[in-house]
């Protein structure tokens, strides 16, 4: 707009050179317009005079406008932390105990069978992929190990991406223990989530095995064991460290706060999850077949149902539930502060 205004002025210049008592473009619109029109009516070109008189309010506005911004916005405004003033998030109260209202209410028990149905799927997926690697005797003719990794990380996204918003997406007792001890669900919703689980683990090698029995008690039924050249501590260590890794991913990528900021980006939870569940199985499917799931563990000893299945099988469960206990408070005190925040 101002380069047209001078434009125009400059137009006028050469059309009326006796009217006009400067040979340069004024500096703001309000000279330009006493120069052209109240020393010169006459002469001043019509079509010049209404946008003259536009340019010369527009001009008055816009100096309006700075002396508001000055007076409004005086000094620098913070950065990152210091900029929140106010909560962009609102977190969640802690879960009751015993919540009797949740047991008459359908979505309780939809999100129940959403639990057996999703670890249904992640147990015959997985068992399938770690019976066709057994069965290889060239490594390079199967999957191998970043395979198997691959299959439970990619089921683990699948299935958290398709019933987050049913039941939240455990598909495992040791996430569920972990956020009962966060206090993210009722005592009774988390008994209820491990018993579908299990049954869901249960139903989903059972499936496996009713489709070809023979080459499932042959290649080991996906069961759990610490493999050989490794000791019991060996193997209840990596399960601990293991589902630390994968709880705290949850906690982290659940977290209310991280979630207002993301909420855009509807997959982000299940990802790094996934991702999470992949890393812990290339780093422990050596050790112990990688359990960091009581709830897989334990539907594959029950089918496979062999003394060797069994001979360990304690370690599949204390280990997961002492490392999704680690993580919640790691979370909850250290992370988040909980217990220190005011109310």
């Amino acid at each position: 707009m101002e380069y047209l205004i001078i434009k125009c002025y400059e137009i006028s210049a050469i059309k009326y050179p006796l009217s006009l008592s400067i040979s340069t473009p004024p500096h703001n619109f309000t000279q330009l317009y006493y120069h052209s029109f109240f020393e010169n009516p006459l002469k001043t070109s019509s079509f010049l005079k209404p946008l003259l008189k536009k340019a010369t309010i527009m001009a008055e506005n816009k100096e309006e406008d700075v002396k508001m911004g000055a007076n409004k916005y005086t000094e620098r405004q913070p950065l990152g932390i210091a900029a929140q003033t106010d909560k962009d998030y609102k977190e969640p109260p802690p879960a009751p105990l015993f919540e009797a209202g949740e047991l008459s209410s359908w979505s309780f028990y939809r999100a129940g069978i959403a639990e057996f149905m999703a670890t249904l799927l992640f147990l015959y997926i997985t068992v399938l992929t770690v019976m066709g690697v057994n069965r290889s005797d060239n490594k390079c003719a199967s999957v191998g190990i970043q395979g198997i990794a691959w299959a439970f990380g990619g089921m683990i996204f699948a299935l958290v991406y398709c019933t987050a918003g049913i039941s939240g997406g455990h598909i495992n007792p040791a996430v569920t223990f972990g956020l009962f001890l966060a206090r993210k669900l009722s005592l009774t919703r988390a008994i209820f989530y491990i018993v579908m689980q299990c049954l869901g683990a249960i139903c989903g090698a059972g499936i496996v095995k009713g489709f070809m029995q023979g080459p499932y008690q042959r290649l080991g039924g996906g069961a759990n064991v610490v493999n050989h050249g490794y000791t019991k501590g060996d193997g209840l260590g990596a399960e601990i460290v293991g589902t630390f890794v994968l709880v705290y991913t949850v906690f982290s990528a659940t977290d209310a706060k991280r979630s207002a900021r993301d909420s855009h980006v509807p997959i982000l939870a299940p990802l790094p999850i996934g991702f999470a569940v992949f890393l812990v199985h290339l780093a422990t499917i050596p050790i112990t077949g990688t359990g960091i799931n009581p709830a897989r563990s334990l539907g594959a000893a029950i089918i496979y149902n062999k003394d060797q299945a069994w001979d360990d099988h304690w370690i599949f469960w204390v280990g997961p539930f002492i490392g999704a206990a680690l993580a919640a408070v790691y979370h909850t005190i250290v992370i988040r502060a909980m217990p220190f925040k005011r109310t």
